[in-house]
C-alpha cells in the first residue's frame, strides 16, 4: 500500500497520482509499476529507436517518476539496495558525494543518515519539487544544476545509463567529476525491463567494465547484496574517443551476434557471416583493419 498521505504533495501532484492509480489502486506491484511506465512512455510518443528531445523530456517530467520515487521507499528490495550503497559510501569514508540522477532523493537521505557529516549534491535534470522541499530540512543535501570536475570523493549513480542515447559520454563526464582516488558506485540495468531502457545500451551489460578501465577506473568490489559495482579512479585520463567508439562498435556487434546465435543455434557460419555483413557492415572492415595493423605496425 502506497501511503500517499505521508508525502507533502501538492493538489496537482496528488490528482495526477490518483489518475495513475485509478485502475490498479494503491497496492501496486513492481510489475504493475513497470506497466504504468510503459503506458506513459507510449502516451508521450516516445520511441527507443528515434530520439525526440521534447517527447523524452515530457516523459521524464511526468508524475510517473514521482510515483516511482514513492514506490521505491515502500519496496523492501529497492530500499535494501540503496541502503547497501549508503553503507559503501560510509565505509569509503567519503566526505563529499555527487548523487548523479538522484531523482527522488531517497539515496541521498540514506547516505546522510549513516554518514551525518557527509555532504551530498544531487544533480538531476528533472528533480521532483517534493524532494527539493523535503531536503531543505537536511543542511548537508543540496540540489545543483552543474558540478565541477575533480571535486567529489564519490559519485553514486543508479539506473541512469540505460536511459540515455550515448552512455559513454555521460560515463566520461561522471568520471571527470571525481578526484583521483575517488570512487564511482554505480548500478546499471542494461536489460529490457521497461520501454525506456534503450536497446542500444544493452550490449554494455557485457563490456561496461572494459569501458570503465579505458576511462581510468579500477574495479574494486560490489555493494552489499552484490548490487552496485564500486570502481576507483586511478588517474585523470583524457578519453580516447576513436578507441572508445571502435570498442563500442565491436561490443554492439558481439552482442547482436550472440543474440542472433541464441535465436538460431543451428545456423551455419555462412548464414552468420551474411547476417553480420547486412546488419553490421563495420564488423569485417574492423577485423581486417586490426589484422593489417598488427602485420605492419607490430613492435
Amino acid at each position: 500500500m502506497l501511503p500517499l498521505e505521508r508525502y507533502s504533495l501538492t493538489d496537482t501532484e496528488r490528482a495526477a497520482l490518483d489518475i495513475l492509480l485509478a485502475e490498479r489502486g494503491n497496492s501496486l506491484s513492481l510489475e504493475e509499476l513497470y506497466a504504468l511506465m510503459d503506458e506513459v512512455w507510449h502516451q508521450c510518443g516516445c520511441s527507443a529507436s528515434r530520439y525526440d528531445e521534447q517527447r523524452y523530456s515530457r516523459f521524464y517530467r511526468h508524475p510517473i517518476w514521482l510515483l516511482n520515487g514513492i514506490f521505491i521507499e515502500q519496496h523492501a528490495e529497492s530500499l535494501a539496495h540503496r541502503r547497501g550503497i549508503a553503507e559503501a559510501i560510509r565505509s569509503l569514508q567519503s566526505e563529499h558525494v555527487l548523487d548523479f540522477g538522484g531523482g527522488f532523493g531517497t539515496l541521498a537521505r540514506l547516505i546522510t543518515e549513516v554518514s551525518p557529516g557527509c555532504k551530498v549534491d544531487i544533480l538531476d535534470p528533472y528533480p521532483p519539487q517534493h524532494d527539493i522541499a523535503v531536503s531543505k530540512g537536511i543542511p548537508t543535501i543540496r540540489f545543483i544544476s552543474s558540478a565541477e570536475d575533480n571535486t567529489y570523493d564519490a559519485l553514486v549513480c543508479t539506473d541512469v545509463l540505460e536511459h540515455v542515447q550515448d552512455p559513454l559520454v555521460l560515463l566520461a563526464d561522471m568520471i571527470g567529476k571525481l578526484r583521483v582516488e575517488g570512487h564511482l558506485v554505480i548500478y546499471n540495468c542494461f536489460y529490457p525491463l521497461i520501454a525506456c531502457h534503450l536497446p542500444s545500451t544493452f550490449h554494455f551489460r557485457y563490456s561496461f567494465d572494459l569501458f570503465c578501465s579505458l576511462l581510468g577506473l579500477c574495479k574494486t568490489g560490489k555493494t552489499k547484496g552484490d548490487h552496485a559495482t564500486i570502481y576507483r579512479k586511478t588517474g585523470s585520463i583524457a578519453p580516447n574517443w576513436p578507441l572508445l567508439r571502435e570498442h563500442k562498435t565491436m561490443s554492439a556487434i558481439a552482442y547482436a551476434a550472440n543474440q542472433w546465435n541464441e535465436l538460431h543455434p543451428r545456423a551455419s557460419r555462412i548464414e552468420r557471416s551474411f547476417y553480420l555483413m547486412k546488419f553490421h557492415p563495420k564488423y569485417y572492415a574492423t577485423r581486417v583493419k586490426r589484422v593489417v595493423g598488427s602485420l605492419f605496425f607490430a613492435p
